[in-house]
């Protein structure tokens, strides 16, 4: 069976608005260019299509019933939709994209991705935004296959060009109860391999890596940061995390530095890179500059890593 099709047109709930707005059929006729008896007889063949009357006249103005009312709402976010439908194929033929996909690696701050955001939301004329947040080679290979059109990575691939973002510096923090704080000595890498290390997988298929110190067997893997950070609050093991984020966990006497022998500081950079830049489309490319710009204010805007390890240290003393 055909599938039926509405009755009712946008014109028609276009004029009914009108005359709503405008105050009368005499308003609605000249604020749409038309003539009166146009605007009374497109209103009237609504209510008759719809079996039902929508508005009366009191004095003269029109005025919605009840059902006219709550069916004027409704096809208020009609016209709206299908305006933007419209926008949004206008800007297609334009060579706007439907959509901008976009990796990111999970040690990315979360507070510049959403300002970036911000930014990009107003000017995204309806494209839509795919997020893949991933881990390690994860933000790689999602790229090379083509899922997103950029991605914030922890390497740039062979064959393809990045732009370095920032620099993340990373910690080993445990618990302040943890057997590890209690030592009375600096920890040696042979005192760390005695304890649980918690870790988390690549999201990766193709080159699977684990993050952190891997100088034990005893080790918990999990899937995200947020659960990684969870075990480490609860006590259960020691963990490197950015230092961004440890410092402020350290501050609230929730984590502690771990007092190693040795510098045993990771260090790693994030790169913003194009699946294909030489076809990168205006959304794609919007959103890159969106990302690169806050990023930049960001970074401005924040303590220098030496400061803020000089926080962790007092935080922790």
């Amino acid at each position: 069976m055909p599938m039926r099709g509405p009755r009712v047109t946008l014109e028609q709930w276009r004029t009914l608005q009108a005359v709503v707005d405008h105050g009368g059929y005499a308003q609605a006729a000249e604020a749409l260019h038309k003539s009166q008896s146009s605007i009374s007889y497109t209103v009237a063949k609504l209510q008759e299509q719809l079996g039902m009357e929508l508005l009366h006249i009191e004095g003269r103005k029109a005025v919605l019933t009840p059902s006219g009312k709550a069916l004027l709402e409704r096809s208020r976010h009609l016209i709206d939709h299908a305006i933007e439908i419209e926008q949004v194929a206008s800007s297609m033929e334009q060579g706007w994209e439907a959509q901008v996909g976009l990796g990111v690696d999970v040690i990315f701050p979360k507070s510049i991705l959403i300002k970036a955001f911000k930014q990009f939301y107003p000017e995204s004329k309806g494209c839509k935004l795919l997020l893949r947040e991933e881990v390690l080679s994860g933000a790689v290979e999602v790229l090379l296959q083509k899922k997103v059109d950029i991605s914030i990575t922890p390497w740039v691939p062979p064959g393809l060009l990045g732009e370095r973002l920032m620099t993340i510096d990373f910690i080993a923090v445990a618990h302040p109860d943890h057997p590890l704080h209690k030592l009375g000595r600096k920890v040696t890498s042979n005192d760390l391999s005695q304890h649980l290390h918690v870790v988390i997988k690549d999201s990766g298929e193709k080159q699977n890596r684990d993050s952190g110190w891997l100088g034990s067997d005893l080790r918990w893997t999990v899937t995200n940061l947020e659960s990684a950070r969870q075990l480490v609050l609860e006590g259960l093991g020691f963990s490197w995390i950015a230092v961004h984020e440890a410092c402020e966990y350290i501050q609230k006497g929730q984590l502690l530095p771990i007092d190693l022998d040795e510098d045993y500081q990771k260090l790693g950079s994030l790169y913003l890179v194009y699946a294909n830049k030489a076809i990168a489309g205006p959304a794609t490319q919007l959103l890159a500059e969106c990302i690169k710009q806050c990023t930049i204010e960001h970074m401005a805007s924040q303590p220098s890593v030496e400061q803020l390890k000089n926080v962790i240290n007092a935080s922790g003393a």
